[in-house]
Parts: C-alpha cells; sequence; structure tokens
C-alpha cells in the first residue's frame, strides 16, 4: 500500500502564533504516525512561484494522512494557526509503481 503525504506550502504571518500550531499539532501527528521529511531548510525555486517554508510528512498510508487532517487533533492545532500564516497543504497518495533504471 502507498504511503500518504502532505506537502504544505508556507508563508509565516505571526511567527509567535506559529509556534502555538507547531506545539499543537504534535499530537495528531503522533496518533497518525506521521514523520517530517522536510520541515524547512534551504531551498531554491527554480520554476513558478514558492512561498518562505516548505514541509512534507510521511504517513504510512493515504488514509492515514486525511483522517490526520480531518481528525479532531488537528482541527484543534489549526485553531492556533487562523492569523499565523498562509498556508497551501495537499494530501497525496504516495508512488509505488516502477523507477528509472539507475545506471
Amino acid at each position: 500500500m502507498p504511503k500518504g503525504y502532505w506537502i504544505g506550502h508556507v508563508d509565516i504571518t505571526d511567527p509567535e502564533r506559529y509556534k502555538e500550531y507547531m506545539a499543537a499539532n504534535s499530537a495528531a501527528f503522533a496518533k497518525y504516525g506521521a514523520r517530517f521529511l522536510i520541515r524547512g531548510g534551504r531551498f531554491e525555486t527554480v520554476e513558478g512561484e514558492g512561498r518562505s517554508r516548505h514541509v512534507v510528512i510521511e504517513f504510512p498510508s493515504y488514509d492515514d494522512a486525511l483522517a490526520c487532517y480531518r481528525s479532531p487533533e488537528y482541527t484543534n492545532a489549526m485553531a492556533h494557526r487562523v492569523n499565523a500564516g498562509i498556508v497551501d497543504i495537499i494530501v497525496i497518495e504516495g508512488y509505488d509503481g516502477a523507477q528509472p533504471e539507475i545506471r
């Protein structure tokens, strides 16, 4: 079964309030087996437009990723994010198919 992912692009507008959101979201992430693959870090927008912060979170499955987003624990965390940033999040299923041949 493919894993599930959240891909988030964020512009933080109120750093202190955003810290509250980050502290509150850990309950939902722990419950649904989330693992951060990308959480900020260096980047370069090489094509298109981007935001100032990027996040990729891995879940055991797509269903877990959606359940986490829709959970009461995450709903509580989102309340801390109101007016703290501009956020785009997608929930996407991973790919388990063939990969390019490595030479």
